[in-house]
């Protein structure tokens, strides 16, 4: 990726006394507004509409037996901003990053960023202090006007029991700002819906050192953030003894030994939900590509055993987690042009990833076997094993797990079971990224929500932190069907958790079913929705490693459908956000090089809708779709495949089921 390019011009002006500050976007609509003269606060207002009522930032700090906060502010500098970047393995190649920009210098030391793009407004604090100093706790608001709904994803399932240990998987809460439960912490992103269709969404991003911002209930409309405090003591617990779980927290939420960046509290800001679909805020927010020569980082598919259990069939071996197995795996992946298997949870022992290992699972002659076959194999690991238990002891640990298996010849490591976003282990993350980076490994990280680490390691493809195609092994049933609507998360999820960076739903399941079929299965798992429904995700949903979650005999058995699956890439060149409503429906188009893919999702609610295709080029293309069959109502499994020809003046008339989808390759 190249480095960020700005042009710069410089208005300054000079203040050291009270007073109000404003910064414009580039297009004028959003107006951020500073006051200083009852502490610092921030407002936003979006083409002359109220976003944010003042809210207040601040920041507490103690350095020896001093406590002290932001101080005032003295020099303030204005500049407008038009840059631009690359980033090869995101959803478009090109980003826009022009903004409005404020820098307030305060007494203490600290830089107050503040920008205003087109389509939304952040902040961040800059400390420029070069002793060491401790972070008590940081103030930081968005305060609303009215009681607005609000799509709220609680902290829920915590592990031991421990206030801040989660796995940043929600399903939303769907409810005015009053009524968000005051014992209860909620993660980012955080939608808000304003009047006229306008929608608030609440966010941190460019994380570093710092921990990640949870958001509880203020007085009246207001979001506070709540960090957790630094662990002090831990023990392995949790789920199944996967966990580090602090067992004592500090009075204190960081500590700096030289400058440092907060990260950014921004607010993403749309009168089109559809736009959410494309916006790169969190992408503008993140740490620059520290990765020199990317040229190795190959993103792609992967094949999967965990969720399909090994169920394979018309084999003459026992299935399961053995080297048979994982060879029939690498098999149906070159068959498929499908560049990556994982072997997950099983092939180590449960204390130690060099130690105890499966005698069942020959990983040596499954790598050899995977270099002839052109199919690179990652392999699944706990956060505490690969770190060797100890946050504190140093990157010796992980280097040596990671030195042994890069010379084997793996290819990455699926790091499961972080579950905390503390000042500890994003610092830990970031260790683990780089030393990954050192031997040319790939990283798919669980347990974490994207946090803008993704720009700066891009050799991070994946993150989990979602309620993904998991869930549906153990979900239970009530009185007229499954207790979660799964079709309505998955059009909410790419408005909301997407917005943060890629997300592993791990999509493709061949079972279906309709409400009043389906069931929770762990070892047989099916789908909400319909056959299309899953085969659009891999369109919709962004995942430089996207999964394809069944097993290799379901896919053979649905050929047709795997064909179409293994065309689609991971990464694209362009991004056009079509249509859609939050928690309703999706419509999207990517392209790569000259070929467009086009997908739309719904909940269960049936629609019609209609897509101009005036986003493809001049002439005649051939369109090749997959759309909810005409039974899909009733047989979820039920799907039409055509073929016709168009041009960019053509609009399709496309009919999406319950739970159903619609989803094409234009070339």
């Amino acid at each position: 990726m190249k480095a960020k390019l700005f042009f710069l011009f410089c208005l300054i002006s000079l203040c050291a006394s009270a007073g109000n500050y404003e910064v414009s976007s580039p297009n004028g609509k959003v107006k951020v507004t500073i006051t200083t003269d009852e502490g610092v606060k921030w407002s936003v207002d979006y083409d002359g509409r109220q976003v944010l009522l003042p809210s207040a930032i601040d920041i507490r700090l103690s350095q020896g037996r001093k406590t002290y906060g932001l101080g005032k502010v003295g020099k303030v500098a204005r500049y407008t901003v038009n840059g631009s970047f690359k980033n090869p393995f995101y959803k478009k190649l090109n980003i826009s990053d022009a903004y409005g920009q404020l820098l307030m210098y305060t007494t203490e030391k600290f830089t107050i960023e503040v920008r205003a793009y087109d389509d939304g407004a952040a902040y961040r604090l800059i400390s420029s202090n070069k002793k060491p100093l401790t972070v008590t706790d940081e103030t930081v608001e968005f305060c609303f006007g009215d009681d607005y709904q609000a799509f709220v994803p609680y902290v829920n399932d915590n592990r031991g029991g421990e206030r801040y240990c989660y796995s940043f998987e929600s399903y939303y809460d769907e409810a005015p700002l009053s009524k968000i439960y005051l014992d209860s912490l909620a993660i980012t992103p955080l939608a808000v819906c304003l009047p006229d269709g306008m929608k608030a969404i609440v966010m941190d991003a460019g994380v570093e050192n710092y921990p990640g911002m949870m958001l509880k209930k203020g007085e009246g409309n207001v979001l506070k953030a709540e960090f957790a405090p630094y662990p002090l003591e831990q023990e392995i617990g949790g789920y199944d003894r996967l966990n580090l779980v602090p067992t004592k927290r500090a009075d204190y939420i960081a500590k700096f030994v030289k400058q440092q960046s907060l990260p950014w509290r921004a607010v993403v800001i749309t009168e089109r939900d559809a736009d959410i679909l494309s916006c790169d805020m969190a992408q503008r927010l993140a740490p620059a590509c520290r990765i020199a020569d990317t040229s190795w980082i190959k993103p792609g598919k992967v094949a999967w055993d965990w969720w399909n259990n090994c169920n394979i069939t018309g084999v003459d071996f026992l299935s399961g987690m053995n080297t048979n197995t994982y060879l029939y795996y690498i098999d149906f992946a070159a068959k498929n042009r499908v560049e990556y298997i994982i072997i997950d949870e099983g092939w180590s022992g449960k204390e130690s990833l060099m130690e105890g290992l499966s005698p069942d699972i020959d990983l040596k002659r499954l790598i050899a076997y995977g270099k002839e076959k052109g199919v690179g194999i990652i392999l699944w690991s706990s956060w505490r094993n690969l770190i060797g238990s100890n946050p504190l002891g140093g990157i010796a640990a992980t280097e040596a797990v990671m030195k042994h298996y890069a010379d084997m010849g793996i290819k990455g490591f699926k790091v499961d079971f972080f579950d905390r976003d503390d000042q500890q282990v994003i610092a830990s993350a970031y260790q683990v990224a780089e030393c990954a980076a050192k031997y040319h490994l790939y990283l798919d990280y669980h347990g974490l929500k994207p946090f803008g680490i993704q720009r700066a390691y891009p050799n991070i493809f994946n993150f989990e932190g979602v309620k993904g195609l998991e869930n549906s092994k153990w979900e239970p049933r009530v009185s007229d069907g499954p207790l979660h609507n799964q079709p309505r998360y998955d059009v909410t999820a790419p408005y909301l958790r997407m917005l943060a960076g890629p997300m592993d739903y791990t999509p493709g399941a061949m079972m279906n079913a309709m409400k009043d079929s389906f069931f929770g299965n762990n070892d047989h798992p099916m789908s909400q929705g319909t056959r299309v429904h899953q085969m659009a995700m891999y369109t919709t949903f962004e995942a430089p490693l996207q999964m394809m979650a069944d097993s290799p005999t379901k896919y053979m058995q649905n050929q047709e459908c795997t064909d179409f699956i293994a065309q689609i890439p991971t990464t694209f060149d362009e991004t056009v956000a079509l249509d859609g409503q939050l928690g309703e429906y999706t419509v999207i188009a990517r392209r790569k090089g000259s070929v467009w893919y086009v997908a739309a999702m719904t909940d269960w609610t049936a629609r019609d809708l209609t897509i101009s295709l005036d986003f493809i080029g001049e002439g005649q293309h051939t369109a090749d779709i997959f759309a909810d069959g005409v039974n899909a109502h009733k047989e979820a499994t039920d799907y039409k495949h055509t073929q016709q020809t168009v041009t960019n003046k053509d609009r399709l008339t496309v009919h999406l089921s319950s739970g159903g989808g619609w989803t094409a390759i234009i070339r």
